[in-house]
């Protein structure tokens, strides 16, 4: 395989030449799209990715590696596993992509990744809910309201939950049928809610695969901060996609796909066994947490 030039060395002329005609053939072929959007896209990451293989000098060993690599995320990811969505996220595209389709508007709760492990249909629980269903670690009460920007509640908003468990997976990738710590549930009249979760812990997402490898590689930790995932979607407003997270947490500032934001990050409050609960449950000589979460919609649209 060819040898990468020193960094030093400069590309000749007539060899920078070549190589832009390379580029200007293959945007060419793009250029009878008949889909504008489609070909803006596809002529922007020819142009990208060309400059990328130009800056680093690529060789033909580390392309066919990253063909290879590329070949192992989609040999693992199936119906419960994404690791090309790990793979985005690790790398910040996924952050990125939420910073550019979710611009800031007035105090509307800020955006973060969605990660791999939401599911559709999950369970309905009622106000003040259990979203565990059995699944280990600490109990948590989680209470909020859902407002518009303008400071009126929400009624009926849509709240998604899940998280992991204490040992740091969720239900998905324990290999069975189980739905645990994960629910939805619905703002009252006056936008409030509240339900029993989990006391949020770390963990590191899924790897042994190659985006794991490259983490190793890299010299990264694969440790995400504790957190418990929303999203909150409603008649009008901004569908929202956030989490929050736990403000003694020691990886708030080292977590691996970039999510965290300090607007997200709450006081979750912890409870000695035998402190009263909210609702009056009985949770014997088991402790817990508290946390409030109010979130803001912002308008459709923007």
């Amino acid at each position: 395989m060819n040898e990468r030039p020193s960094p030093a060395t400069p590309v000749p002329a007539a060899q920078q030449e070549r190589e832009a005609e390379v580029t200007r053939q293959v945007l060419a072929s793009f250029d009878g799209c008949a889909d504008p959007r489609l070909r803006e896209i596809m002529q922007s990451l020819v142009r990208h990715l060309h400059a990328f293989v130009r800056e680093v000098r690529l060789t033909e060993d580390e392309w066919s590696q990253g063909i290879g690599f590329l070949a192992r995320a989609g040999q693992i990811t199936d119906e419960r596993r994404q690791e090309f969505i790990l793979l985005s996220d690790v790398l910040g595209a996924s952050m990125q992509t939420v910073a550019v389709n979710n611009e800031a508007y007035g105090d509307a709760t800020e955006a973060t990744v969605f990660g791999p492990f939401f599911m559709e249909n999950s369970p309905e629980i009622g106000q003040g809910g259990d979203l565990s269903f059995g699944a280990p670690g600490e109990p948590c009460w989680v209470e909020g309201s859902v407002r518009d920007v303008d400071g009126k509640p929400v009624a009926g908003a849509r709240i998604e939950v899940w998280e992991a468990d204490e040992d740091g997976l969720y239900d998905t990738q324990y290999g069975d049928d189980r739905t645990a710590a994960r629910a939805h549930l619905y703002s009252d009249a006056e936008g409030r809610y509240r339900f029993w979760g989990l006391t949020p812990t770390p963990y590191p997402i899924p790897h042994d695969g190659p985006v794991g490898a490259l983490l190793a590689a890299v010299g990264r930790s694969p440790m995400r901060a504790s957190h418990l995932h929303f999203m909150v979607s409603a008649p009008a407003q901004r569908t929202l996609v956030t989490h929050i997270f736990v403000r003694d947490d020691e990886l708030l500032g080292q977590d691996c796909v970039f999510g965290v934001k300090e607007s997200l990050v709450k006081d979750f409050l912890h409870q000695r066994a035998g402190t009263p609960t909210p609702d009056g449950r009985d949770l014997g000589d088991r402790s817990w947490s508290r946390v409030r979460f109010d979130i803001v919609l912002a308008p459709q649209g923007t």
